[in-house]
C-alpha cells in the first residue's frame, strides 16, 4: 500500500506585510523554530517576501536574511504568484482591509493579527474569503498568547456558549492593578505605563475600550455565531475611575477590571465594554497587571478560565505561527472540510439581536457625595426601593474619615441586587438631583461570574 507523505512536499512560501513589533516576532520566532514547526506542519514555512516601508529596516533585515526578498510596495507581496499566504501585521482598517481583500481575491490565504480590521470589516472579509475558498486566520487578533479563538470554535464545539467574560486589554489591567495596589491616581499610573512600554504615546483606544470592545466583538461572533458587530457594542473605559472606588470595591469584597462581556439571553446577544467589580474570590478577579484572563460559561464544560499574556512582540508570533501551521495543514483540503472562520457554518449563522444596553439586566455599585445630614440614606434608599431595586449591601463612610475633622459630607456606597439599566438610570437620574447630592454619581456595574 502506498503512503502519501508531506516530507517532500516544498515549503509552504508566505508574505510578510509589516516588519515592527509583531512582524519581527513572527519572523524571528519562525527562524529559531523552523524544523519544530516542519515536524508540526508537515512541510517547511518560509517567509520569502516582507514589505518594509523603513529603508534603515529594510537594509539591515535584508543583510540578517539574504533570501527574503524586501519589497517597499505590500502590494507587490500581495500580488506576487510565489506567495501562498499573506500575514497582515501592519494594522489599521483602510490599507490593511484592501491589501487583505486583494490577497483574497488572488486565492491567498490571510493570517491576520488585526482585531480593529475584523471587528470592523469582518463580514465582508469572512464572506470574501469563503467565497474565494481561501481561509483567514485571526488567533493573534484577541489576548495573544491565549488560543482562545481555538477554544471557542473547536474545544468547546460540542457546547452551548452561555457567556464569555474577560479581560482582553493588558494596559487597562495594568493600570488598575497599580491603583490598587499602589492607591495612585489614574492620571499617574497612567503616565507610568507609558514610560514602561504598555501604554502608547496616544492611549485612547485601550483607556477608553475600544481595543477590548474590538476584541469581545469578534468572541461573540464566535460564541453564539452572528456576525460581527461593533457598531452594536456597549463601550466604556476606565478614565473616570478612581482610586477611591478601587478602595471601597476592596473593601467590599471586588476588585475592579475593564471587563469585556458577551452573554446569550432571552432577548438577543448582550456585548459590552466596561469597569466592572468582581468578587475577590474570583480566578479572573486575580488576573494582575498586565496579563489577560477570559471565563467561559458552557452548558456542558461549565465554566473554563484561559490565562496569559495578551501582548508582547513574541507572544503575538507564537498565535500568528500557529495560523500558519493550521493553514499549512489545511492547504489542499476541500474548503467545505475547513473549521468555520466563526465556528458555525456560514449558512447557519444567527440573527440574534445585539441587547440594547438600557435593556442589560446587572448588579451595580453605587457611589454618591452627600452632604452629612439625616434623612440622606432614607431619600437615597427610597427612591431605588420606589422603583423596585433591592440593595445587597450599603457602605457610609464617617464625614471626618472621607473628608477630614468637621467635614461636611461624606460618600455614601450603595451595592445593589440585578436590575434592568433603563431602571437604573431612571433611579440615577431622580438621586441626582436631590440636593444633599453633592457631585455627579459613580456607576459601576457588578458581575458575580458565577
Amino acid at each position: 500500500m502506498n503512503l502519501k507523505t508531506t516530507a517532500n512536499l516544498s515549503p509552504i512560501r508566505v508574505g510578510l506585510l509589516g516588519i515592527g513589533t509583531v512582524g519581527s516576532g513572527t519572523f524571528n520566532v519562525l527562524q529559531r523554530n523552523q524544523e519544530e514547526i516542519r515536524r508540526r506542519a508537515g512541510r517547511g514555512i518560509e517567509i520569502t517576501m516582507v514589505a518594509v516601508r523603513n529603508e534603515t529596516r529594510a537594509r539591515s533585515l535584508a543583510a540578517e536574511a539574504p533570501g527574503v526578498k524586501v519589497l517597499a510596495d505590500p502590494f507587490e507581496v500581495v500580488n506576487h504568484p510565489d506567495i501562498d499566504i499573506v500575514v497582515e501585521v501592519i494594522g489599521g482598517t483602510t490599507v490593511a482591509r484592501e491589501l487583505v481583500m486583494q490577497a483574497i481575491a488572488q486565492g491567498k490565504h490571510v493570517v491576520t493579527a488585526n482585531k480593529a480590521l475584523l471587528a470592523n470589516h469582518g463580514n465582508e472579509i469572512f464572506a470574501a474569503a469563503q467565497a474565494r475558498g481561501v481561509m483567514v486566520a485571526f488567533e493573534g487578533a484577541v489576548a495573544v498568547s491565549i488560543p482562545i479563538i481555538k477554544a471557542l470554535r473547536e474545544g468547546l464545539s460540542a457546547n452551548r456558549i452561555e457567556w464569555v467574560a474577560g479581560i482582553i486589554n493588558g494596559t487597562t489591567n495594568f493600570i488598575l492593578s497599580e491603583m490598587r495596589d499602589k492607591g495612585l491616581s489614574f492620571a499617574d499610573v497612567l503616565k507610568e505605563a507609558q514610560r514602561l512600554g504598555y501604554a502608547e504615546a496616544d492611549p485612547t483606544f485601550d483607556i477608553e475600550g475600544f481595543d477590548a470592545a474590538h476584541k469581545a466583538t469578534i468572541l461573540s461572533a464566535i460564541a453564539f455565531g452572528i456576525p460581527v458587530q461593533f457598531d452594536k457594542a456597549y463601550v466604556e473605559g476606565i478614565v473616570k475611575l478612581e482610586a477611591a472606588d478601587i478602595n471601597y470595591a476592596y473593601q467590599l469584597g471586588y476588585r475592579i477590571k475593564l471587563l469585556g462581556v458577551t452573554k446569550r439571553t432571552g432577548r438577543g446577544i448582550e456585548l459590552r465594554v466596561h469597569p466592572t467589580l468582581i468578587p475577590i474570590k474570583r480566578l479572573l478577579a486575580n488576573v494582575e497587571g498586565s496579563m489577560n484572563g477570559i471565563m467561559v460559561k458552557s452548558d456542558a464544560a461549565g465554566i473554563t478560565l484561559y490565562y496569559g499574556a495578551g501582548a508582547g512582540s513574541e507572544q503575538t508570533a507564537s498565535a500568528v505561527i500557529a495560523d500558519l501551521v493550521d493553514v499549512t495543514r489545511l492547504h489542499t483540503a476541500d474548503p467545505s472540510q475547513r473549521v468555520p472562520h466563526l465556528a458555525f457554518q456560514p449558512h447557519e449563522m444567527s440573527d440574534l439581536p445585539i441587547v440594547p444596553m438600557s435593556e442589560v439586566v446587572t448588579s451595580y455599585y453605587l457611589r454618591l457625595k452627600v452632604a452629612d445630614k439625616a434623612g440622606v440614606l432614607a431619600n437615597v434608599t427610597g427612591i431605588l426601593a420606589a422603583l423596585s431595586i433591592s440593595i445587597d449591601a450599603v457602605l457610609q463612610r464617617e464625614a471626618d474619615d472621607v473628608g477630614g475633622e468637621g467635614a461636611t459630607q461624606t460618600d455614601l456606597i450603595i451595592l445593589t441586587h440585578d436590575c434592568v439599566e433603563a431602571k437604573m438610570n431612571e433611579a440615577l437620574a431622580q438621586m441626582q438631583a436631590l440636593p444633599t447630592v453633592l457631585a455627579p454619581i459613580t456607576r459601576i456595574r457588578k458581575e458575580e461570574l458565577a
